[in-house]
This record gives C-alpha cells, structure tokens and sequence, in this order.
C-alpha cells in the first residue's frame, strides 16, 4: 500500500470523529485515549512509552513510514516506500529494484540522491496564535492569506530558534492547529533490499488480498557528518512477534482521510473528484505498459511508474465502491439529520447548523476548478513549475508566499530541486502526453488556454518538443538559473520554462480560487466540530495528515466467503503458494529462497493482520508490543480496508503486516546477512 501523493483531487479536511468503533482511531501523540485503551485492553501508556515510540519513528519524504531499528541509525521501511530509491540508484547494467541489493559493510552502502527522512521530536498548540491572525469580517481570501501569513511567521522563528524543520498542521478542520518540529536526515544510504519477486510476491493479482506471502521490506542507514547517525530512541526486537488475539500498535503517517466529510462533499467525492482520479491512473497505467512492452530497458524505467500507478487505481476503484453503496451515505446523512435536529432544538446551539449549508455552496465550485484545472505531475514540468515560482515568490515577503516557497521550507524544496536523480526523457514524454490530452479533453480544443499551450500541435508532439529541447534534466542548469531569479527565469529560452510562464496566470488563478474555497470549508469544519462537542460532548481524532498517528488493534483472523482466514501465514507457505499457482509469474519465488529452503524454519511467520486503523502512507510503520518492541511491519490492507480512508471497519477489514521474526529468518538464512540480522533492535 503506496501513498500516491501527487494526485488530482482536491486535499480533503480534518476534524473530529463523533463515534469510535472498535479499535478505530489514528490518535495524535500529546492526546492518546489513555482512557479508552485502558478500559478496553488494560493498558495506560506512560509518557515516557509514547515519546520512545515517537521519537523511535521516522517519515520518509516519497511517501511512507519507518523506524529506527539500531542504536547506529538503521531505519527499516518497506520495499515498495524504499522503490523510488531503489529505481533512482538504478542503472541499465543492475538493477537495484529487481535483483536486490546487500551492503557488506558501511563503506559499500549507496547514498540516496535525493531522499529526506524525518523523526518528529515536538509538538505545540499553537491555535491561539495562528486564529489571532484572523477576524470575523475578514471574507474568505483574505483570512486565507492572514492564517497562511501567521503560521509562516510561527514556522519561520521556529527554524531560527531550534533549526528544526517547523511544519504548523491544521487539525480538526481548522478548530486546532500544531506546531511539528523535526529532525532532518538528508545523507540516507541503501543498506540492504530483498528482490522484487519477493518484495510483491504474487504482484498485482494478490495485492490488497490476503493471506499473502511478502517481505516488503527494505534497510537504510541515516548518517551525520559522513559517519552513522548514533540513535537513542530506537525499536527493541522481538522475534516472537505478537500473539494471536494479543493487543499491537502502529506508528506511522498515514496521509490522508475525508471520514469527517459532510454528506455533500462525499457525494462531490463520490460522482466528481474519486471518477476523475480513477480515468487519469487508468490511462497512465495503460501508456507505461505500453512503454514498459518495448524492451527490458523500457521495463526497468517504467516500473516504478507503474507499480504505483496501478496500486493507485486498484484502491480508488475500492474506494468508489464503498462510497456508491447507497447504505454508506444513508447512514451518514442520517447522523448528520440527527445531529442537526438537536442543534436546532436548542436555540444556543441553532447558529451552528448554517456550517452545512456553506460547504454544500462550496460544492459546486469545487468540481468546475477540478475539471479546469492546470495541474500535470510530470518531473520536468514540476522543475519549470518551482523555478518560476520560487523566483515570483522570492520577491515577496515569507509570510506571504505559497507555502512550498516559504524561507522555513528551502532547504527540503532545494532538496528535491537539485536532486541528481535520472529523469528519462522517453517515459516522462508517455506520461506527460496523457496528462495534456486530459487537459485538452477537459477544457475544449477552441480553449484560449490550450490553444496556447499546445502551440499549433497535438499533444504528443507538443510534448515531445518541450521535452527533447529543454535543459531542465542537467541539475547544474536549474542551479543556474534558480540562482539567477526572477530576471534569469523571464528570460529563460527553454521550452519548458515558457512553456509554465503561459499557464502560470491560469495556475495562480484557480490555486487562489481553491484556497480561498478551503477556507470557507475550513471555517465551517471547525463549527461542525465545535457543534458536535457542545452538543454530544463527543471529540476525538482528527483526520489523516501524513503527519505522525498512534494506531492500535489486535491480531485476529476473519471470515470470508464462510470460510476461516487465519492470521498467519508462514515462511513455508510461501513455498505452497507458489506451487498452487503453478510456479507462474508473479508467483515465482527468488532463486534464493529455493537455495536455501533446507536452512529455513518453515514454521516461522511471514505475514500476519491486526484490527489496526491505517490508510495508505502508514506504509512502512513499526507494529510494537506493549512492551515497546518491534513485532511487525505495516505493507498493506486487504480489500475489504480500502474503505478506511472514509469510515472504519474491523469485522473483516485488516492491516496486514510483516513478522519481525520472520525478516530476521530471511536475513540470517536466506540473504547470507547475519551479522545485519544481529544488529536489529541493538
């Protein structure tokens, strides 16, 4: 389970839930449910247990989780958070994905190009300060821009005063907000990764299914000034893992949630934005396959792509699924019905009932800006895209810029800006051609925009041109020209640079409109949580961030079909389940693992499910014990999980995990890397 973060529906708001079932919650770490968990499992966390397991976990800036697993700074995250790393290191000689790789010591281990790791260490309200900033006769844009100022100014005095990453993140539909400080690890180095047959055993066919057999995982090293990072909070090692019924927690960003959503916005959700993103990764699934069909070369470049893109549409078409089952929305507007009429019998209460009415107003709007959007995640038009408006932006003060381009944010932007990563021309041209013809599609050929855009071709030849005669894959060119400013990127003569400038007035337009749109939401968010609270007393977890969440459940098997799941599957198993598909692609075990099945206790496990609450991005979490051990690791949900993203369920959705014994199995016996294995929780 991949977080897909560049995608073409609008970011969602948080606020509270008004009723937890079963172990549901994705809980922030200054208000865990001490009570509830204490009532229910008969556990109260300490504060020194939550800031061990804080401080112990770790964000990856592709999109995922991890945690750090050795006192000398050995993260461990899954195979497929790892893949953007892995392709990047990649060359047509060896391919790192595919084949694996093992560092036989620290000076062989291979430096990411372009990779941020970050461990959050604090957290502050800081919701007095960044409200202060706003008025009640300000109209939308303009409290827009007054909250964005202010919590720049809160981002920017925290960098100046601890030198820590300072992100200020809206919660509760705006009724909270928290300042995150973070440690920032940028010299991340490749330590060890399992084959890809192995990683994704079984492929597309058994993902989001269970049981499965996949060591989705993959080891890198964080180093300060050139030497391993020296850790103090990292995850003891259990090889037992947990039992089966016994109670586990999961650490990790999972990215985003829309569970708070009025009845309105899911149907926006449901016949708008969720449609649009599926025809989009159906069409670029089919353009990288097609590219991907031309040759091993062809392949190894596009699969990357492609793993993510078709992971993407099998859990959208999961999602509409849930959300057209006319059961989901009846039960919603129900509560909402219900909710109202008390609001409204209580004269005190009455004015918060008109929250419901501003977002329904809004709904309109938001679809028109989704289908005349400009918006295209191709590497080389995101480069033009941050060069000309780091330099625009750069010309005002920080509290005023788009949040990317703020001051207390250059140094992770400079980051991936400069990022010496490959870029191939052929396959960013497959898949930038889809998205400009999505463009023309939706905008219409006679478009003044598009006929600009398009220069007098189709979108293929377009494309081809910008992307053939720009400069933007020479990493000493984009320097030169970030350096030069805003006079140096006016002038600019590539292709793609003039290419951005025509639709920058266009992206402005509809990225101020959609904000300005995000704030009267944000607004009446925050009255529907103040409005549940006043009247049912009810608070609880705010929705999904991709910033740091405590989750908890129990390992438990399921029904399906009339049948028994079991919790467990076995590194055994995975030998039988080849063998019941015929020894076929993709369910082909590694020449490794058949060299040494004698030396394997087949009886260890491989992969096991919980109850826990996740979603997409909590990919790559640490499952831990109550004792704060390392048991498992998050890699993905079943398909009866890929509604979590809009209402919670544990009679047969589950999180499914790799066994913390069963990773140490492999290494030790199947990877010849005992002395790596060794050091796993020391």
């Amino acid at each position: 389970m991949r977080i897909f973060q560049r995608v073409f529906v609008t970011v969602s708001f948080m606020m509270s839930i008004a009723i937890c079932r079963g172990d549901e919650g994705m809980w922030l770490f200054n208000n865990l449910p001490r009570k509830l968990l204490n009532e229910k499992h008969g556990f109260d966390p300490s504060e020194e247990w939550a800031e061990h397991i804080m401080l112990s976990s770790v964000r990856f800036s592709s999109g995922g989780s991890a945690s750090f697993v050795s006192s000398d700074g050995l993260v461990l995250t899954n195979h497929h958070v790892a893949a953007d790393t892995l392709h990047k290191l990649s060359t047509p000689e060896f391919n790192y994905y595919d084949k694996g790789f093992l560092a036989t010591g620290h000076e062989h281990e291979l430096k990411a190009p372009d990779l941020e790791l970050n461990q959050l260490v604090s957290i502050e309200d800081v919701t007095a300060r960044v409200n202060a900033a706003v008025t009640a006769e300000m109209g939308p844009e303009k409290a827009n821009k007054a909250r964005q100022a202010a919590m720049a100014k809160i981002e920017q005095a925290s960098l100046d005063e601890t030198g820590l990453r300072s992100d200020v993140i809206t919660l509760f539909g705006g009724a909270k907000y928290h300042l995150y400080r973070y440690q920032k690890y940028t010299d991340v180095r490749l330590v060890w990764a399992p084959e890809s047959a192995m990683a994704f055993f079984g492929g597309d066919m058994d993902n989001f299914e269970y049981p499965r057999y996949c060591l989705d995982v993959a080891l890198f090293r964080v180093y300060e000034n050139g030497k391993p990072a020296v850790v103090e909070h990292f995850l003891k090692w259990s090889d037992a893992g947990p039992a089966d019924g016994e109670l586990v927690f999961v650490s990790g960003n999972p990215g985003s949630t829309d569970r708070a959503l009025t009845t309105d916005a899911v149907k926006t959700l449901r016949d708008h934005s969720l449609p649009f993103y599926l025809n989009y990764l159906c069409r670029l699934e089919v353009a990288i396959q097609q590219f991907s069909q031309q040759g091993p070369e062809f392949r190894r470049r596009g699969n990357d792509d492609l793993f993510g893109v078709q992971n993407s549409r099998k859990a959208v078409v999961g999602m509409v699924q849930g959300l057209q089952d006319p059961k989901f929305v009846a039960e919603k507007a129900e509560r909402e019905a219900e909710l109202l009429k008390e609001l409204n019998a209580r004269p005190e209460l009455q004015h918060f009932a008109k929250a419901w009415q501003r977002i329904a107003e809004v709904q309109p709007e938001t679809v028109k800006l989704l289908r005349g959007g400009v918006e295209f995640r191709e590497r080389y038009y995101e480069i033009a895209e941050q060069l000309v408006l780091m330099a625009e932006e750069d010309e005002k003060p920080s509290e005023d810029r788009f949040k990317e381009y703020r001051s207390s944010g250059r140094e992770s932007l400079e980051h991936e800006l400069f990022s010496p990563a490959p870029i191939y021309d052929d396959l960013e041209i497959a898949r930038f051609t889809v998205q400009l013809s999505m463009f023309v599609e939706q905008r219409g050929g006679d478009d003044p925009l598009v006929v600009a855009a398009l220069a007098g071709k189709n979108p293929h030849e377009r494309v081809t041109e910008l992307i053939t005669q720009s400069q933007l894959n020479q990493v000493d060119f984009r320097r030169e020209l970030a350096k030069g400013g805003v006079e140096a990127v006016r002038k600019s003569t590539d292709p793609m640079i003039q290419f951005f400038r025509i639709l920058e007035p266009e992206c402005r337009r509809v990225r101020e409109r959609r904000e300005s749109l995000e704030e009267t939401e944000r607004q009446a968010y925050a009255q529907i949580d103040d409005a549940r609270v006043a009247a049912q007393g009810i608070s609880g977890y705010p929705d999904a961030t991709f910033t740091l969440r405590l989750a908890f459940g129990v390992v438990k098997g399921y029904q399906e079909h009339g049948q028994e799941v079991a919790p467990w599957t076995t590194l055994g198993g995975a030998f039988d389940h080849e063998v019941v598909h015929e020894v076929r692609e993709p369910w082909v075990l590694p020449k490794k693992w058949h060299d040494a099945r004698k030396l394997i206790a087949v009886d260890i496990p491989l992969n096991f499910v919980s109850t826990a609450d996740i979603i997409g991005g909590n990919s790559g979490s640490p499952v831990i014990n109550r004792a704060g051990e390392f048991v498992g690791i998050i890699f993905d949900s079943n398909i009866q999980g890929l509604t979590a993203d809009y209402m919670y369920e544990d009679q047969v959705a589950r999180a499914v995990s790799v066994h913390a014994g069963g990773i140490r199995e492999a290494l030790r016996n199947i990877y010849g890397a005992k002395e790596l294995a060794e050091q796993l929780g020391k």
